[in-house]
């Protein structure tokens, strides 16, 4: 934020301290799509590692000193559990996860004058970026980018946009393609060579607003949790990074008690459940039907040690008589938070509530509801997921009073 004549106004790549000269009038409150002229630098600022940075509308910060920078991002954990009543709560130093370790990307891909452009959205606009480097990304995911143009080009599937989500399993590559265009033999032909030469296990293909078919799978895709080898479905939603993922793990296991059920609300493909199954008995609730499909054939592979619900808990919260018995209960909502999911913990009385949240706007909002029916904060620890970003991850442990 930097304090014009007209009021605050909200300017992209500005570090706090800096003095720089406003372009364009701008109103009250307004957020500019571009960098101001800089007067002052901040010791802080420091040279932007990747060459699309001030055009792409991924990373943000990149040109702040990691130790600056991670002090913000730790504070904005910090600052989330104050305001919702938890100001001496302890967070532990953030958890770094670096750059080159990100295996799950979103991209666009769009035809422009003959040309496939393949990346990212600049920041708030519809113009795609042309990304041929991508410093957070696993080398092995940007090593895509050039063959994909190439294949795309050709593929008479893909008209004039699409959506391209790759996650890198431990097989490799994984590949869902969301395009308005019907599938053809010569794309399956094309598309089968590209899985050939690039090392893909399987690509997908979404037409439309129609279920994602199987175009070409060259062998199993695999990711393990706790041990315990699960093929996802088609672009299911994987942590940012191993790391990120390891980070999350241990903080959860670390906030359990010694003896007890477990319970792990959106549970996903078992990311968290998984590994809990090692030490408790657990009961993993999600709601998309194909995560819960590739969970619950993992876990009856492995002798069935996580039992699994297909449940939407934003319409249909856990309650009252289907919560007992649990020592604990985990949750990683998604970016909203899970307010009436929490309700019902609450309401319940559950002994030992432990949170992941990617967005301190929704943890402060549901650890307040937590305090007011008199739970404390036992810690949270802040991981940098999103590297750059100005989105942190957090794992919180909240514990009920004794009455």
């Amino acid at each position: 934020m930097v304090r014009a004549a007209q009021g605050p106004v909200f300017v992209p790549f500005v570090l706090p301290g800096e003095r720089v000269r406003l372009g364009a009038p701008v109103r009250r409150g307004q957020a500019l799509g571009a960098p101001a002229e800089l007067l002052e630098a901040s010791a802080e600022r420091v040279v932007p590692v990747c060459q699309h940075f001030f055009q792409c509308g991924g990373c943000r910060l990149q040109h702040w000193a990691d130790a600056p920078y991670g002090a913000w991002k730790r504070g904005r954990v910090v600052s989330a559990l104050a305001r919702a009543g938890f100001g001496e709560a302890p967070v532990a130093e953030l958890v770094a996860a670096g750059a080159g370790t990100r295996r799950r990307l979103d991209l666009a891909a769009r035809r422009e004058g003959g040309r496939v452009l393949l990346g990212l959205h600049a920041a708030r606009q519809d113009r795609v970026v042309d990304l041929v480097a991508c410093p957070i990304a696993a080398p092995a995911l940007v090593a895509l980018f050039a063959p994909l143009r190439a294949m795309l080009q050709g593929l008479d599937g893909f008209r004039r946009e699409a959506e391209l989500h790759l996650n890198l399993l431990d097989t490799g590559p994984d590949l869902l393609i969301r395009a308005p265009g019907e599938l053809k033999a010569a794309d399956r032909t094309r598309l089968a060579a590209f899985a050939q030469a690039q090392g893909l296990a399987r690509i997908a293909w979404q037409a439309g607003r129609q279920a994602a078919e199987i175009a070409v799978q060259m062998s199993r895709p695999s990711i393990v949790f706790g041990g315990v080898g699960v093929t996802p479905p088609p672009g299911a939603f994987l942590q940012a990074s191993r790391e990120a993922e390891a980070a999350i793990v241990a903080a959860v296991l670390a906030a359990l008690p010694a003896k007890g059920a477990v319970l792990d609300l959106y549970a996903g493909v078992g990311t968290i459940s998984l590994p809990i199954a090692n030490h408790h008995a657990v009961v993993a609730v999600e709601g998309d039907a194909a995560a819960c499909a590739a969970l619950d054939a993992a876990a009856r592979g492995a002798g069935g040690r996580v039992r699994v619900l297909r449940r939407d808990l934003a319409r249909q919260p856990m309650m009252g008589p289907q919560l007992r018995g649990f020592a604990a209960v985990v949750l990683d909502p998604p970016y909203g938070g899970a307010r009436e999911q929490v309700a019902a913990l609450a309401e319940a009385g559950i002994a030992s509530v432990v949170m992941v949240s990617c967005n301190p706007e929704a943890l402060a909002r549901d650890a307040a509801t937590l305090l007011a029916a008199g739970y404390g904060c036992a810690g949270a620890v802040p991981i940098d997921a999103f590297l750059w970003s100005a989105d942190v991850e957090a794992v919180a442990v909240f514990r009920r009073r004794a009455r």
